[in-house]
């Protein structure tokens, strides 16, 4: 979808942001990202987070965003994040141990993910993030 949006934009003189969303088929959080970005006519590639997790550059990239706050990166209220316990293991692990595991385990990653190609833009939906982000 991105190469065609690509040469679509090549042919016809536009700008094409190569918009990527992580997100989950059965997150509601992410189907209103979706129709939010929809809505608007922005076109994005949507990936599965659980088949496919972001790089871990992406994941160092975002962590950059919420100023080295690891926690804002958890999804901390799946399921598999309790089963892990992993509140009790987080303030003890490091960033780099988080970014493994957060990079193995697309359910560990709070959705939605939002990517402008390497640059990192928001994790989660709140519709006023995503108005400053998406200027």
């Amino acid at each position: 979808m991105i190469l065609m949006q690509a040469l679509e934009a090549f042919l016809y003189g536009d700008v094409v942001l190569a918009l990527k969303i992580y997100s989950y088929k059965n997150c509601s959080t992410c189907e209103n990202a979706i129709k939010y970005l929809d809505k608007r006519s922005i076109k994005t590639a949507v990936v599965d987070i659980t088949e496919t997790p972001p790089k871990k550059s992406e994941l160092k990239a975002m962590l950059g965003v919420y100023e080295g706050n690891i926690k804002k990166l958890f999804n901390t209220s799946g399921q598999v994040y309790r089963e892990m316990g992993l509140t009790d293991k987080l303030a003890d692990m490091s960033a780099n141990d988080a970014i493994e595991l957060l990079s193995k385990n697309g359910k560990l990653i709070k959705r939605p993910f939002l990517m402008n190609g390497s640059e990192p833009l928001a994790v989660g939906f709140k519709e006023d993030e995503w108005k400053k982000v998406l200027k």
